[in-house]
């Protein structure tokens, strides 16, 4: 009974800085170059299909006084199937890069958590925290790890 306090105070925490880990490696850089294209690539494209509606639109604004009702419907129906076509875009579009921006992140995050991993192993940690997850962290109690955790990723490459 005596001994379980010091068996409390042996136990080592760690926290690191993720974000900081993340921004420092260049497969990050090479992501957000990708990702950076892809999300011009899709505002390219729904600018284009704007510009396509609007032009549409101007025509028809121009010309409507002298259409008859049937060439009327037709155009605004023609209007309205491009104008739901370019939301169907934007949601697509939105849905497609949150896709790509997972896939392309998680590996490597993947790799900081594994390095993480190694890290608390080898330094015999309990815990070993975000920095930013939780209120409060004792720099104490506990040790900050980032460095470490960028040393471990180095060795991994």
């Amino acid at each position: 009974m005596l001994f379980a306090p010091i068996a409390t105070f042996a136990q080592k925490f760690g926290h690191v800085d993720t974000q900081a880990i993340m921004q420092s490696l260049p497969e990050l850089s090479k992501v957000n170059g990708e990702l950076e294209a892809l999300s011009k690539q899709y505002q390219n494209e729904l600018e284009g299909m704007q510009r396509e509606i609007q032009t549409k639109m101007d025509a028809y604004q121009k010309q409507q006084s002298t259409m008859n009702e049937t060439q009327k419907k037709e155009t605004e129906a023609e209007l309205n199937k491009l104008y739901e076509k370019f939301q169907q875009a934007q949601q697509d579009n939105g849905n497609a890069f949150q896709k790509a921006q997972q896939e392309k992140i998680q590996p490597i995050q993947e790799k900081v958590f594994k390095a993480i991993e190694n890290v608390g192993k080898a330094g015999g940690y309990v815990y070993i925290m975000q920095t930013g997850s939780l209120p409060y962290i004792s720099s104490t109690l506990s040790k900050d790890l980032t460095t470490e955790v960028k040393a471990e990723l180095n060795k991994m490459k």
